[in-house]
């Protein structure tokens, strides 16, 4: 596969809107939608969020574009995406094909898949990602729905467990990843390593909330954020018998690589290799 022109930015969930204050973040210069306006090529970006996963779309798409006007950003549509015919709409298509950043909001990732998987709508991101340079975030369920084996669901109780996680297929935008969010706040660490144990060539990824990766040449994470990121590398796992196990039965694992990382490290998906800030480049 060529390397795509595109970058992805997925976030773990309650990323700062200019409402609050992060303790060591400033929203205007460091926050997480700065990153993204930034990558996107500044405030004359044309940015299209996608609210499909969302419950309350309208109160969804309305918070976003007031909280890009608070970083200067005057061209900000909400593409009304509620069910698969709008996936064909001319001006749905063509505001997607105009845009410079496409912004998935939260709310049920199996909403995204449903309803935009495998559309025209489908089609042209992954197209845009591959050929040209424009930014596709994603957060908390946009974030999880652009893996292929995407997480789907899972309780947290019944961690470590077989059958505690629920996968189903998301947009494929890059299938080297299972990525879950509000990752420490909601204790999902289990579901995440299940997902792992069902598919071992996977890097996990877990977002903690506030907090998402810039993702260049489909490779190069660069972990942004006032939060951590958990990478579980399934590469080398031993005693893994997830196949075999009845749905119910604890797991066992062995030399599951886990790596805790923050704002500032990175991590290179192809060698799987990270390289940590140095302590007083870091934000404190």
């Amino acid at each position: 596969m060529d390397i795509p022109k595109g970058i992805l930015i997925p976030i773990g969930g309650n990323e700062d809107k200019g409402e609050n204050e992060h303790e060591g973040m400033d929203f205007i210069t460091e926050g997480i939608l700065y990153h993204v306006v930034n990558e996107s090529g500044g405030n004359e970006a044309k940015i299209v969020v996608i609210p499909t996963a969302s419950s309350i779309p309208k109160i969804v798409g309305r918070n976003y574009k007031d909280a890009f006007k608070k970083l200067g950003c005057t061209n900000v549509q909400v593409a009304k995406i509620k069910k698969r015919s709008k996936c064909e709409n001319p001006k749905i298509l063509q505001m997607i094909a105009e845009a410079d950043c496409i912004m998935f909001s939260g709310g049920d990732q199996s909403k995204i898949s449903a309803i935009i998987g495998g559309t025209p709508v489908h089609e042209l991101i992954s197209k845009k990602y591959q050929n040209e340079k424009c930014v596709i975030a994603g957060t908390s369920a946009g974030a999880m729905a652009m893996a292929h084996h995407m997480i789907a669901g899972g309780s947290p109780s019944e961690s470590f467990i077989k059958g505690a996680v629920r996968m189903k297929k998301g947009l494929n935008l890059i299938p080297e990843l299972v990525v879950d969010t509000h990752f420490v706040r909601r204790g999902r660490f289990g579901r995440l390593a299940e997902a792992v144990a069902i598919h071992p060539s996977l890097v996990g990824v877990g977002l903690a909330e506030d907090t998402g990766i810039i993702i260049r040449n489909h490779k190069d994470f660069q972990f942004i954020g006032s939060g951590m990121v958990i990478v579980m590398d399934g590469n080398g796992l031993g005693h893994n018998a997830h196949s075999l196990l009845k749905k119910g039965t604890p797991m066992t694992m062995s030399n599951l690589k886990t790596h805790i990382l923050s704002n500032g490290d990175r991590f290179d998906l192809e060698t799987r290799e990270v390289h940590v800030l140095a302590l007083e480049e870091k934000f404190i």
